[in-house]
């Protein structure tokens, strides 16, 4: 693992002053006093911290607004339209986003936050990594105005957040299949840790007790990211001597990897349903039976929280559930191959 990188806060608690006054030093601010600028200069200096200069400076004049979001990857579908809901939402009140995206690498999401609140964005709106989040306690009590969306930030209590029902979609998901008679069904997931992706594979486990059916361990992947991944584990699991006759994959991701693997599968082919819709879900035949929601109401709802906060710093925190809904397309409909 790389060293950790130099914050913003640690020049801060070296130098004795507030992660403000840091940023204010950095960004060379008027109406500091000399001797706190030396003073941070130093630390500055002894610590070896650079800011990310290719970071561009937004050019903001009068009482435009600068939101920052913070995204997982911007080339997965499901965080591509956030984008567009939040920047749709935030362009309603003439405000501008700029967006970063970290590849679920916890020290590139402290190395954008840190950037953007230094360059003085105004509020972010944060899909955060898996893993503690207490480090930025510190920004928020030094002015940094958040949302989280999707997930809940680990280590931090008492913050905005827009979440999904993903309990509820796990639930739906694993009922649906229920319903026509499946009991082997597998569930293929990415990173458990994530509230998200726990709410939902939760929600899948509670559906199979409900219905008297006993959660085989064997039948449960975590961790498996890339569609190709979920494709290997696939194969892997329908070669058991008593494989699953369904799947349940918690990401849009994890469908497509198994659209990938069920492609040449000989034989009467294992239904399935996928958490998050996407554009291709209707095209295969038979089509994806997927669990949907809004992603224009996850972004508006945020970017709304955001200037809730803006408005009120004091107002007590918020958390907005968006519902989702199961889109039956087929997949989910096949019998049990027996």
């Amino acid at each position: 693992m790389s060293p950790r990188r130099t914050t913003m806060a640690d020049v801060a608690r070296h130098a004795g002053v507030s992660l403000k006054t840091v940023s204010r030093v950095v960004n060379q601010e008027p109406h500091v006093r000399q001797d706190v600028v030396r003073r941070v200069q130093d630390a500055i200096t002894t610590l070896g911290f650079r800011r990310n200069e290719a970071a561009s400076r937004l050019a903001r004049g009068g009482s435009v607004l600068t939101l920052g979001l913070v995204i997982e990857n911007i080339s997965n579908e499901f965080y591509s339209r956030l984008a567009k809901a939040v920047e749709s939402a935030a362009s309603a009140h003439e405000a501008l986003v700029v967006f970063g995206s970290y590849e679920e690498r916890a020290d590139r999401e402290v190395m954008i936050i840190e950037t953007m609140y230094g360059r003085g964005v105004d509020a972010m709106v944060i899909v955060p990594t898996a893993g503690d989040h207490s480090w930025l306690a510190e920004y928020v009590a030094s002015g940094l105005t958040a949302v989280f969306v999707d997930r809940v930030p680990e280590g931090m209590a008492e913050v905005d957040t827009v979440l999904l029902d993903a309990g509820a979609g796990g639930r739906i998901a694993t009922e649906h299949l229920l319903a026509y008679g499946h009991r082997r069904i597998a569930l293929i997931s990415d990173n458990d840790p994530l509230s998200s992706v726990h709410a939902r594979a939760e929600g899948h486990r509670a559906a199979l007790r409900a219905a008297g059916v006993a959660a085989d361990p064997a039948l449960c992947v975590t961790g498996v990211f890339d569609p190709w991944r979920v494709e290997q584990e696939v194969r892997r699991l329908l070669a058991l001597s008593d494989p699953p006759t369904a799947f349940f994959a918690t990401n849009n991701r994890a469908a497509l990897g198994l659209v990938q693997a069920l492609r040449d599968h000989p034989g009467p082919r294992p239904a399935f349903v996928g958490f998050d819709d996407f554009e291709m879900a209707g095209v295969f035949n038979p089509g994806i039976t997927v669990v949907r929601y809004d992603v224009g109401r996850l972004g508006s709802a945020a970017v709304e929280l955001l200037l809730d906060r803006l408005r009120d710093p004091a107002r007590p925190r918020q958390r907005v559930t968006v519902p989702v809904e199961l889109v039956v397309r087929g997949s989910g409909e096949l019998p049990p191959p027996r």
